[in-house]
């Protein structure tokens, strides 16, 4: 364990460095460091930026594969929600933190509200597509 915190240290360290939030996130399967990521937000001006996505790019990007099953993350901090959800769709089966986030700001409400007026026509086409994609698919 001594050497996943030393490296969540190190890259959380880079965060810090570069005006980011100090978070940082490794990816391991089989006690075997497949990925990390850091917080690089502000840095690139990019809002997917966190440590946790970060690491879940990079491991995608070697595997060739979204499936995380079995894999498991070591993060500073307790994930967001957005990264929540992006750990869940990634299918990574733990996620162990350090910290818990203090307070999680919601920025904006947002609205969400199904488009009702819609050409039957677009709605069948649409709806033909999409469920064909997951006949022929899985």
């Amino acid at each position: 364990m001594k050497k996943y915190l030393d490296l969540l240290y190190k890259l959380a360290l880079k965060a810090y460095k570069n005006a980011d939030i100090p978070v940082s996130a490794i990816l391991i399967k089989n006690d075997k460091i497949v990925a990390t990521g850091y917080n690089n937000r502000h840095k690139k001006g990019y809002v997917l930026g966190h440590a946790e996505i970060n690491a879940i790019i990079e491991a995608e990007k070697k595997l060739k594969d979204f499936r995380l099953d079995g894999y498991t993350m070591v993060t500073t901090l307790k994930p967001c929600k957005m990264c929540q959800a992006v750990i869940e769709a990634a299918r990574i089966s733990k996620v162990y933190y350090i910290l818990d986030c203090k307070e999680e700001k919601s920025y904006q409400q947002v609205k969400y509200k199904k488009l009702d007026k819609i050409d039957n026509q677009f709605i069948e086409n649409y709806s033909k597509l999409f469920n064909n994609f997951f006949r022929n698919i899985r």
